[in-house]
């Protein structure tokens, strides 16, 4: 998830769609870490609430809010996306693989 968050941050603008894609690539990867039993249960929905920040981050975009606030909420779950990994070792790597393939 730390890496999805960097990702965003390292943009100089973020549109609709690629937070949107974002948050699809997330909800797919997630489902398939879950469903071959690579991840917890417990992983998945802890990583499920940044998926859904970035959902609701999403709708702010569309929505017109400034740059400067879509970026200020992303990087609340900068935080949240380091404790995850704490908590879940390896939950990063998990997902960015699927990105990879």
């Amino acid at each position: 998830m730390r890496t999805c968050v960097d990702n965003l941050i390292a943009l100089p603008h973020i549109d609709g769609p690629r937070i949107r894609n974002e948050v699809e690539f997330l909800a797919n990867r997630l489902e398939f870490l879950r469903q071959k039993r690579q991840i917890s249960n417990e992983a998945y929905l802890d990583a499920g609430a940044i998926q859904g920040a970035f959902d609701m981050i999403g709708n702010l975009v569309e929505m017109g809010v400034p740059q400067l606030e879509i970026f200020s909420q992303i990087k609340q779950q900068l935080n949240r996306a380091c404790n995850l990994e704490v908590k879940h070792p390896g939950l990063d790597l998990a997902i960015e693989t699927g990105r990879m393939s």
